[in-house]
């Protein structure tokens, strides 16, 4: 039996733009575009040109695509205006991209209100646009913006919208749930009704993440019939966010019925990069990435109970859904005052540690796990730091250097302008293979201030952190009062991409910083194998 091909369609450079905080650089979107098309979508839209500066300097010289027809978004025209002279559609037209997509109305309410426009006209419109995508050579398609509301609103004004865009000579009908609050029964219903008068290969789907519905109300117009998605990567977009493509394509490609009915563009070897390119977003984005994202997240595939732990060992099956590797992630086992014996040893064999079993340092890092996390440190998000433990408790963490005290000064001032400022001082006294170091650095708060001191000068490992930054910190209040006991968490990473998590805890929240800072410096040299100087 032939399998039907649902195409993928990712607008991450327009929706995943009008995200809160994001801003898209023109690299930002070559590379992003790139990273898409490598992985064999069929379609990037690259923005809408002409709408902004960097959408206008991105389609004056776009990336090169190898697979992905690229795709310039717009607006149907106005009324009274013809397409050819219609200043918002014409930058649509004359883009470098072989397709383009245009929103229009096929709510009636919206029609009447937003526009202020005759229905008929509206219909226009929509017709008129198409066909002038279509005259230049472009594949044609209309994103029908609030169509699930206006189909339960006026179904057939709705459908004459459709009509409109394919009498315009339209590739692709995109149905839109604009306002993310259809439920995924809804989706399915009024898609096999629309099926009934246009074929499912002239559609598709368009969902925000509203009631957190978006992969399953697409998921729901692909088993009505539609046979194109649209998505972003990580589920970027306004509001909550847009349907996730990267859950999309691996739930299509990895999962009955799809798998076994449904073609994609993306093979099993480019499958394995979908952690590479979820990774490689949220590094543009300067963003700490979601632990917790179905399949491609750090804990996707993490086992925290010993019995968890015990069971996905002896059959994956029982507690992974489909296997890590599939979608380029890992299996993790967790370990934590929940562990139990079995998740100390899988760990110690992920992280390449050699040891025996018999060896009774294991029993006795089990208990120091148990015991330090009872005093608050939480090994499960510092993978790091519990490297560090296991291999100190094995005797083979190399001595690179001791930290015999430091000094924080925090200054509030007026400046010589008059601004109040706060100023960070910190000093370091460290010894290194017996020479004693004191180094001074400032920073935007001590935190800063302890990390430029304590790498400002440490011997010859100093060239070696040149790359080393920290990326993300985090503090919970573990116990309330004067007393507080305090834990820092600190994400740290590196020239090559490479990221890892350290601990820290003490009642001082600025000690505890710095042992977590201490760590990651101290993995940072274990990592890159280098010897004691």
């Amino acid at each position: 039996m032939s399998k039907t091909r649902v195409y993928l369609f990712d607008t991450t450079l327009r929706d995943g733009a009008q995200t809160s905080g994001v801003d898209f650089s023109v690299e930002d979107k070559r590379q992003i575009a790139l990273a898409l098309d490598s992985l064999g979508l069929d379609y990037v839209e690259g923005g809408w040109p002409g709408a902004n500066p960097t959408d206008t300097a991105f389609f004056d010289a776009p990336p090169t695509l190898k697979h992905a027809i690229f795709t310039a978004f717009g607006m149907t025209k106005r009324a009274g205006v013809s397409a050819e002279n219609d200043p918002t559609l014409s930058p649509i037209l004359n883009a470098k991209a072989g397709a383009g997509c245009l929103v229009g109305k096929s709510h009636d309410y919206q029609v009447d209100v937003a526009l202020g426009i005759p229905r008929e006209e509206n219909l226009v419109c929509i017709r008129e646009s198409i066909a002038a995508v279509a005259a230049r050579g472009k594949e044609a398609m209309l994103d029908a913006e609030h169509f699930f509301d206006g189909y339960k609103a006026n179904s057939d004004y709705a459908l004459q919208c459709l009509e409109a865009a394919f009498d315009g000579g339209a590739r692709w009908a995109v149905l839109c749930d604009t306002n993310g609050g259809t439920l995924p029964s809804e989706v399915y219903r009024i898609v096999r009704e629309v099926t009934r008068r246009f074929p499912g290969e002239r559609l598709g789907v368009h969902t925000h993440n509203d009631t957190e519905n978006a992969v399953a109300n697409t998921l729901a117009a692909v088993e009505a019939g539609v046979c194109q998605i649209q998505g972003t990567l990580n589920g970027l977009g306004e509001r909550t966010g847009n349907a996730n493509i990267l859950s999309l394509i691996a739930t299509l490609a990895l999962k009955e019925p799809y798998r076994s009915t449904l073609e994609i563009g993306v093979d099993a070897e480019n499958l394995k990069r979908l952690v590479e390119v979820s990774r490689l977003l949220d590094e543009i984005l300067n963003r700490a990435p979601n632990r917790h994202q179905p399949y491609v997240g750090a804990s996707a595939f993490a086992h925290k109970g010993g019995l968890h732990a015990s069971a996905v060992l002896k059959d994956p099956k029982t507690y992974e859904h489909v296997p890590p590797e599939s979608v380029g992630n890992a299996r993790k086992i967790l370990v934590s005052d929940q562990a139990g014996r079995s998740n100390v040893l899988t760990r110690l064999e992920q992280l390449g540690i050699a040891f025996d079993p018999k060896d009774a340092r294991i029993k006795r890092l089990l208990d120091d796990v148990k015991e330090r996390e009872f005093l608050g440190y939480a090994y499960e998000g510092a993978d790091a730091s519990f490297e560090l433990l296991a291999r100190r408790a094995l005797g083979q963490v190399p001595d690179y250097f001791k930290v015999e005290g430091y000094r924080v000064l925090v200054e509030r001032r007026f400046n010589a302008r008059g601004e109040l400022t706060t100023v960070s001082e910190a000093t370091v006294k460290t010894n290194v293979h017996g020479r004693t170091i004191h180094s001074v650095g400032e920073g935007n708060g001590p935190v800063d201030a302890l990390d430029d001191a304590l790498r400002k000068d440490l011997g010859g490992y100093s060239k070696v952190l040149e790359d080393l930054r920290l990326v993300d910190y985090k503090v919970r209040i573990l116990t309330s009062g004067t007393e507080a006991v305090t834990r820092v968490l600190i994400e740290s990473a590196d020239g090559e991409g490479r990221r890892w998590s350290t601990v820290g805890v003490s009642p001082n929240i600025v000690d505890a910083s710095f042992e977590a800072l201490a760590d990651s410096i101290t993995y940072k040299l274990l990592r890159d194998g280098h010897t004691p100087l």
